[in-house]
């Protein structure tokens, strides 16, 4: 695969087999985000479990302490006093049935986030096969299924990010943007990190945590010296 000369350019920084501690490995990854954009920096965590069994799941959410960079839009699915405090909490968009059907009739999806009270369930299990498949779809073990909607909206639009195993085992999350700097961005990394060691499975055999990455929207990946998070 080519890259290009930015690419090139970036990965001269980055020491070939070098496994690298967090802080130097953030400051790294802030030197390769030259793009004309505040670029993104994301990791991927490799964990040593079998997503294809349900006791080795790993997923939650995190409040990250500096936010993720990102206005999020949040939509709330909820009616009554619920409807008005999620309103009162700046949700961009409240409402009930109606949006059910226009998610559903106009494959309108212009959120970030799905926050849906308990009782509002049974009609938000119609837009799973829309939902579900981008990562959309309220939970209760992402604090997106719960009857303090005006908590979750406010935690959303702080930063609050999920995390969750793809098909192959990994963990993949932004910590923010170039421009917060290597401090901001390790204290958002060592927020994420610290929620997926918690939610370490009982059932994990083996080293839990494989490889971990940092890398920028554009930028070559950074790998990190694993054995220091001793898990």
């Amino acid at each position: 695969m080519k890259h290009g000369k930015k690419y090139n350019e970036s990965a001269k920084l980055i020491e070939t087999g070098k496994l690298y501690d967090v802080n130097e490995a953030v400051e790294v990854a802030v030197k390769t985000g030259t793009a004309k954009f505040d670029e993104t920096v994301e990791i991927h965590v490799r964990l040593g479990v079998d997503s294809r069994h349900a006791d080795q799941q790993v997923r939650g959410a995190v409040v990250l302490p500096n936010g993720t960079g990102k206005k999020v839009r949040t939509l709330v699915l909820a009616k009554g006093d619920n409807a008005k405090a999620a309103e009162e909490a700046g949700s961009d968009f409240v409402g009930a049935e109606e949006l059910v059907a226009k998610i559903q009739n106009e494959n309108w999806l212009d959120f970030d986030v799905v926050i849906a009270t308990p009782d509002m369930m049974g009609i938000v299990g119609r837009l799973g096969k829309v939902l579900g498949p981008r990562g959309l779809m309220p939970t209760p073990k992402a604090g997106t299924v719960t009857p303090d909607v005006a908590r979750a909206v406010t935690e959303a639009k702080a930063g609050k990010i999920e995390y969750r195993l793809d098909k192959t085992n990994i963990i993949h999350c932004p910590i923010g943007k170039v421009s917060f700097g290597p401090e901001k961005l390790q204290e958002n990394f060592d927020a994420l990190m610290g929620a997926i060691i918690k939610a370490k499975p009982a059932a994990t055999k083996g080293q839990y945590i494989k490889s971990c990455v940092i890398a920028t929207t554009m930028g070559p990946g950074v790998k990190l010296n694993v054995a220091k998070f001793g898990v």
